[in-house]
């Protein structure tokens, strides 16, 4: 069984990939046990000591400065998960709870927080044996980190709430007990351990980020169908060009369209058929480099915060214990809004490109690449629904990262919304899914009405991988169904 060993400092992308997905069980690095044994002494000292020390032995937020005694240590602990759990709206999918397990886990790993070995454990039992709890995707302000959504994922682990265990939907306890692992009894610290962190909101981009450098491949390969379809002009693919303005994306992108492209006699040169392309065709590497870069730098900061310390208060190793704010996710808000921007972006130049093959006026194909027009309507309101989904995205493009509302009677007066930021680009990520598969879709029926040209090697493979699915729209038919099967082509990552 494939095995992932975590110690909170270099879990990848692609190991979160495949521990949601593929269902990867997880192991504690025997080094990071001992940082958990020496973290967890601080805290059981302070509780012996009587400290005040927020979060240990005092209430949360504006009940900071309540004193709680050694004997109510633990009880302070439940009754923050079950009243913190009030999350709204549909579950998460069970990928993403997953990733969401994996990232607590890896944090807590890291020897800052407190928590009690078996504790962690408890929750790497569950994530290894398939006990997902039900996770409401809304009621997170993104900061203190995401409070309501992860006190839902605790909730089994202390017999409550509801989880999902081989597909089926029961309480926590009784997945517990099926799974045949104990619940827990929450020591001092171990709840707002447990809860105080961004990986909701983390796990949510991390995987979007995931999808969106898989996405933005396939938009290249849509373009390039595209470019050939249209008998596109490939002098502005020249890397000369490229070179001299330098930004990696739009260097690599002008790379792999030429790669794409090579050895085709469907594109021409400047003056064999026009002097210059419209902008969605002669911009490719400039409007999904760019987006390419952003993407990246989404997965740098992504990369760095799977592998960070988000908790309040922090147990340092000198025994010092200080009080900051790691969980605020405004290094994610900002980033996973970029996100959303840069893939729209993706949507908007492929719907108008998709316009430029249906529209016989901007080319000399069929109207709307039927071949009976006007008893056939082909593929006229696939861009209807292409445009929609792209003028959708920019509603959604609006950043939340620079929304923020008071909480805890103002004492949390400034947040970051990174959580409605990562929900958003997944919506937009999923859109722009939808638009490239429409333009791959169209691309290969316009290319199937010229005759006496052959495409390029990596444009072939992705022709015939396409053709695979759909086949060629001779008469009318029911549109959505083989859209959903190039969507679904595209979700692959074979493809």
């Amino acid at each position: 069984m494939n095995n992932i060993i975590i110690n909170g400092e270099s879990l990848t992308l692609e190991e979160l990939a495949a521990v949601a997905r593929k269902r990867y069980t997880v192991k504690i690095d025997e080094q990071a046990k001992d940082k958990i044994l020496q973290s967890r002494k601080i805290v059981d000292k302070i509780v012996k000591e009587n400290k005040v020390v927020y979060g240990i032995t005092t209430g949360f937020g504006k009940f900071a400065n309540v004193k709680i005694s050694e004997g109510d240590c633990s009880k302070l602990q439940r009754n923050l998960i079950m009243s913190h759990a009030c999350g709204a709206g549909d579950n998460l999918p069970t990928e993403v709870v997953r990733a969401i397990m994996l990232l607590r886990a890896n944090a807590l790993s890291k020897g800052f927080s407190g928590i009690r070995l078996s504790t962690l454990q408890t929750l790497i039992d569950m994530l290894n044996k398939g006990v997902h709890p039900l996770i409401p995707e809304k009621g997170s302000l993104g900061a203190s980190g995401d409070l309501a959504p992860l006190a839902h994922m605790v909730l089994p682990m202390i017999g409550e709430g509801e989880a999902e265990y081989k597909g089926e939907r029961m309480s926590g306890a009784q997945a517990m007990k099926l799974a045949g692992i104990s619940t827990v009894q929450l020591a001092a610290k171990e709840g707002l351990a447990l809860i105080n962190g961004t990986q909701v909101m983390t796990a949510v981009g991390a995987l979007n980020v995931y999808d969106s450098i898989n996405l933005s491949r396939i938009s290249d390969i849509a373009a390039a169908l595209t470019l050939e379809a249209l008998r596109g002009i490939k002098d502005a693919f020249d890397l000369r060009t490229h070179m001299i303005r330098r930004h990696d994306g739009q260097i690599v992108t002008a790379k792999r369209i030429l790669e794409l492209t090579e050895g085709s006699t469907f594109i021409t040169n400047q003056g064999e058929l026009r002097v210059q392309d419209a902008y969605s065709l002669r911009c490719i590497p400039q409007v999904h480099g760019a987006s390419k870069d952003a993407i990246n730098y989404v997965k740098e900061k992504v990369v760095i915060e799977m592998n960070s310390v988000t908790d309040n208060p922090i147990i340092l190793e000198n025994g010092d214990v200080i009080s900051g704010g790691n969980f605020h996710g405004q290094p994610m808000a900002l980033g996973f809004d970029f996100l959303g921007i840069a893939l729209s972006e993706l949507g908007n130049i492929s719907e108008r490109r998709l316009e430029r093959l249906v529209n016989s006026q901007l080319n000399d194909l069929p109207a709307f690449l039927t071949k009976n027009g006007g008893l056939n309507s082909g593929f006229m309101i696939t861009q209807y629904a292409a445009a929609a989904l792209v003028s959708e995205n920019k509603v959604l493009a609006h950043p939340a990262s620079v929304d923020s509302i008071p909480s805890s009677a103002n004492q949390e007066d400034h947040v970051s919304m990174g959580t409605i930021a990562a929900r958003k680009s997944r919506s937009i990520l999923e859109n722009v899914k939808r638009v490239i598969a429409t333009e791959l879709m169209a691309a290969c029926q316009a290319i199937d009405f010229r005759e006496g040209y052959k495409l390029g090697k990596g444009t072939q493979a992705a022709y015939d991988t396409v053709r695979a699915a759909v086949d060629f729209i001779d008469k009318d038919k029911i549109m959505y169904t083989e859209l959903k099967k190039v969507t679904d082509l595209i979700t692959d990552e074979k493809f």
